[in-house]
């Protein structure tokens, strides 16, 4: 199973999270949008701050040290770190994701 993990973070740290999850075969890949804007309340005010949203791919084997490894890479005192399992992916990406991780495919 692949899951999918959404985390925003600001621009100039985008590209070293992404690269470090990919380099510690935890995420098979890292989609890195560029131009959101997130809105919400941290100590006790409303902020609205440009972020670039990271859309991460990970096998469930690699789920949790994907999490774990998007902390400590994060800058951020209380990173967003979502995920949900992909309900459906193609037989080919899936078999590619696992591979990129360092996952047996199932037998």
């Amino acid at each position: 199973m692949l899951h999918v993990i959404l985390s925003s973070c600001p621009a100039a740290a985008a590209d070293a999270i992404a690269r470090g999850l990919v380099e510690q075969r935890v995420a098979a890949c890292v989609s890195v949008l560029p131009g959101a804007v997130s809105t919400y309340r941290w100590q006790g005010t409303v902020q609205c701050e440009p972020e670039t949203l990271l859309v991460i791919k990970a096998p469930e084997e690699t789920l949790e040290a994907c999490m774990a490894a998007l902390v400590a890479l994060h800058p951020y005192d209380v990173p967003e770190v979502v995920a949900w399992p992909a309900q459906r992916v193609a037989d080919s990406y899936l078999a590619w994701a696992l591979a990129a991780c360092d996952v047996p495919a199932p037998t």
